[in-house]
């Protein structure tokens, strides 16, 4: 997608695979239309091998919600595809009844910004089943990109040591949007700034950058380079050092610096691109200090990760701040978070009870949770997570003092000397928001809070601890029942075809 595409607020409901029509008109077809469902957004396992992850992306569901109507170009769109075995690939029929659509679910989210771990509902969608079908894509396309980046900037800000981090990304990010979902995301995580201005324009991010080699390379030599972008930027002055070699970088900067002080200025920093990054700053640190300018900040890049950074520091490397781009906009090691949207309960209309679903598979990970599920989140008297309950038939007020583990029903955790608390919070009513987003601020802080009452051992990056995420007791028995019946019923099947 380019900024010139001509796109519009309600585009959003084509931001979709194809099957969810299929199946909505397939809905619509069987006369399914007031069939009510339940579906939940969840991810199996942490991404980059870690302990938690940051929820991201929930503040902009409501608008999605609220801009999910198909105007006229939009249904002679779909009107125009045609089926591989020949015929229209919708009828009109269905089209008029989109011609009218209006999303009415009602959706419950995770507070943006807080800790989130695998298995449990990060967002919960009810309503027509087939506005929540429709629903589907779009929904995991807001979020699970932006969690999967604030938690990788989150990694990138504990190792920095509260050192500043700024995003750097744009260049490297898949397309002009995902570079605003990086920007926005990172900054939820906890980067201080970003270099993306549209960003900076849209979300109010603090925006920071300094120059490029090829400022230095467009000048007869480094030094009358340096000596221009302190002229031009004299309170945002940062220099690059290593365009030609950095000794004689170092030497020039200091020469600037001297020559800003001259004129009531300073030099704000100096920038390190390449190289041995622990041994130039310490080299950059000693002389700029011996020439009595210790307040001139150092700052590296070049394709830095939480690893690197970890690194740098524990080498005593002397350095203020971060630049991470490339490894933080494309969440190197791992390009996806692999959160899915599964169906947990459904009934036939609004007046009647839910009935829980289950999805089972030969691979026990993949089997879902049933019922209308919530979060139950669990503290001691310092507010440090103790662990998260998935209840169904209990909340705060009711909460049992034990949960049976996620995966293994063998395996259970005491809750005793804990209080709780609903994780989950309505966001939307009958397609419309009924609460106001958070602002950026409040989510980022929100970030930084609860990871600092996270246990250290779950937040390390190798070999965290395993939070303790579990399932209410009389959802466990749920679970082990629907499973238990569906065996039943299986076997059952291969029965009768055998006689």
């Amino acid at each position: 997608m380019a900024l010139t595409d001509a796109t519009s607020a309600h585009d959003v409901s084509l931001n979709t695979d194809l099957y969810e029509f299929t199946m909505a008109q397939g809905y619509w077809d069987a006369g399914l239309v007031d069939m009510q469902s339940c579906f939940t957004v969840f991810f199996r396992s942490n991404p980059f091998d870690g302990g938690y992850a940051i929820a991201c992306g929930m503040s902009q569901i409501a608008e999605l919600v609220e801009n999910f109507s198909f105007d006229d170009t939009t249904i002679d769109y779909l009107a125009s595809l045609k089926a591989p075995a020949g015929g229209a690939m919708f009828k009109p029929g269905f089209l008029d009844y989109l011609r009218t659509f209006r999303m009415h679910v009602d959706i419950w989210a995770v507070p943006e910004g807080d800790v989130v771990f695998p298995r449990e509902p990060l967002v919960r969608v009810q309503g027509p089943l087939i506005d929540c079908q429709l629903l589907e894509t779009a929904l995991l396309n807001t979020v699970n990109f932006q969690t999967l980046l604030a938690t990788k900037t989150a990694r990138v800000v504990s190792a920095a040591q509260g050192r500043p981090v700024f995003e750097f990304g744009l260049r490297r990010a898949q397309g002009y949007d995902g570079g605003l979902s990086v920007a926005r995301a990172s900054y939820i995580g906890g980067a201080g700034a970003t270099s993306n201005l549209l960003a900076g324009k849209i979300y109010n991010i603090p925006v920071f950058g300094t120059h490029a080699h090829s400022w230095v390379m467009s000048f007869p030599s480094q030094l009358d380079a340096f000596r221009a972008y302190a002229q031009s930027s004299p309170y945002n002055c940062v220099l690059l050092l290593d365009t030609y070699d950095v000794n004689l970088g170092i030497q020039d900067a200091i020469t600037v610096a001297h020559e800003m002080e001259a004129r009531g200025e300073h030099l704000l920093g100096v920038r390190l691109d390449s190289g041995d990054l622990a041994k130039l700053s310490k080299r950059v640190r000693q002389a700029f200090d011996q020439e009595n300018l210790s307040y001139v900040k150092i700052s590296v890049s070049n394709d830095l990760d939480e690893f690197t950074i970890q690194s740098l520091l524990a080498q005593h490397a002397p350095i203020d701040s971060f630049g991470v781009g490339t490894k933080l906009a494309t969440c190197d090691p791992q390009p996806a978070l692999g959160g899915v949207y599964k169906l947990s309960a459904i009934r036939n209309n609004s007046d009647v009870a839910w009935t829980p679903t289950i999805k089972l598979s030969e691979m026990a990970y993949k089997r879902t949770i049933p019922g209308i599920q919530r979060i139950l989140r669990f503290v001691d008297s310092h507010n440090n997570l103790v662990g998260d309950m998935i209840a169904t038939e209990c909340d705060a007020s009711n909460a049992p003092s034990h949960m049976v583990d996620v995966l293994d029903d063998l395996v259970s955790y005491k809750l005793h000397d804990a209080t709780c608390y609903e994780l989950l919070e309505q966001i939307v009513k009958q397609g419309q928001r009924c609460k106001e987003p958070d602002s950026l601020e409040v989510a980022r802080a929100r970030s930084l809070d609860a990871q600092a009452h996270l246990d250290p051992a779950i937040r390390r990056f190798l070999n965290p601890q395993v939070y303790p995420v579990g399932l209410e007791p009389r959802l466990s028995e749920l679970t082990r029942k629907l499973v238990q019946t569906h065996a039943a019923i299986q076997s059952s099947c291969d029965q009768t075809r055998r006689r």
